[in-house]
């Protein structure tokens, strides 16, 4: 038996498999195989190292839904913990500002487990896209983006969790500008004794004491992160963009020079009172308050009380912010 699925790439056709239970189909000459709930039309949404990434329709509750599918999910060891912490996390967590994990689909045959499939709230695109796009994008779009990850991100922490990959390309949207953030494959608990060994957060959104190799980091390492992307919806383009870390390093130290008498010790890490001008020449014609926003996560991010004063000033001007409906819609 054959089912059809319509694609903006071309007709997809599904064959039942295991007695009417599953339906395999071929995406980018790749097999994607669901079960039955999971109706037509597939479409391709996503693909990437991690996997592919396509649309369905739940017919139990009538909603679409993204599925992920990981292959040979267990080659690899490191891949395997990644996959499985994010579904730990996940489960546990609610809240309007970071995705929701609907369903794990249960493999046909336990002996033939190799793909894991995970299913998702699905979303429309993610930051990355808006910001490479010809998408207008205002300063209101910027305080509710940030408005969003900073919720999204102070419950993740209030867990006492760090995300550990904030970038521009995990963090999802819709056409109504919610914002969710996702993919908490590197994310861990602080109480995890060995968390800080290993490689965390893309080269671009890592923070100074991540790229100098200390023995310790806190949540500052995720304020950080959320400075780089408010830096690069200003400017439409990323912030520090190193070619490996030594580049990395030279990037930030010209906007961010750093005067410290231990490299070891970030709180001995001190900043010249001109890099908020050195910032404010990037962000023109912006206005002041994301100039100081900018700097109170890029510059004193392990000081968090910093971060609060800089929201109170960014935040202040917008009293409907908790509504988007004054927000153009993303096309």
């Amino acid at each position: 038996m054959e089912s059809s699925a319509g694609s903006g790439e071309g007709h997809i056709r599904g064959v039942s498999t295991h007695g009417g239970r599953y339906v395999q189909y071929n995406v980018y000459g790749n097999l994607f195989e669901v079960s039955r709930k999971y109706v037509p039309p597939i479409r391709p949404v996503g693909r990437g190292a991690y996997g592919i990434v396509c649309a369905a329709m739940n017919s139990e509750t009538r909603e679409e839904v993204a599925i992920k599918k990981i292959g040979n999910a267990f080659d690899n060891r490191i891949d395997a913990k990644r996959t499985l912490r994010e579904i730990k996390l996940l489960r546990h967590m609610d809240h309007e500002n970071v995705i929701v994990l609907k369903d794990i689909i249960r493999p046909p045959k336990r002996e033939n487990f190799n793909d894991v499939y995970i299913v998702y709230e699905l979303m429309d695109t993610d930051l990355h896209q808006i910001i490479r796009s010809n998408q207008p994008l205002n300063d209101d779009h910027c305080r509710y983006f940030l408005y969003q990850l900073l919720r999204g991100l102070k419950y993740v922490h209030s867990a006492n969790v760090l995300h550990r990959d904030l970038k521009p390309s995990n963090l999802l949207l819709n056409a109504n500008c919610d914002l969710k953030i996702g993919d908490f494959g590197l994310a861990r608990t602080t109480s995890e004794t060995d968390f800080m060994t290993e490689y965390v957060v893309t080269r671009w959104y890592r923070a100074p004491e991540l790229l100098l190799n200390c023995s310790e980091y806190t949540a500052a390492i995720d304020i950080w992160s959320v400075g780089c992307i408010l830096g690069e919806i200003m400017t439409r383009q990323p912030l520090f963009p190193g070619r490996d870390y030594v580049h990395q390093l030279r990037l930030i130290t010209e906007v961010c020079f750093m005067e410290t008498s231990d490299l070891n010790l970030l709180s001995d890490i001190f900043f010249q009172l001109n890099t908020v001008e050195h910032l404010c020449c990037w962000c023109y014609p912006l206005p002041k308050c994301s100039h100081h926003l900018l700097w109170g996560t890029l510059i004193l991010p392990f000081l968090l009380t910093a971060v609060r004063n800089t929201l109170r000033c960014y935040f202040a001007s917008k009293s409907t912010l908790l509504s988007e409906s004054w927000l153009p819609q993303l096309s």
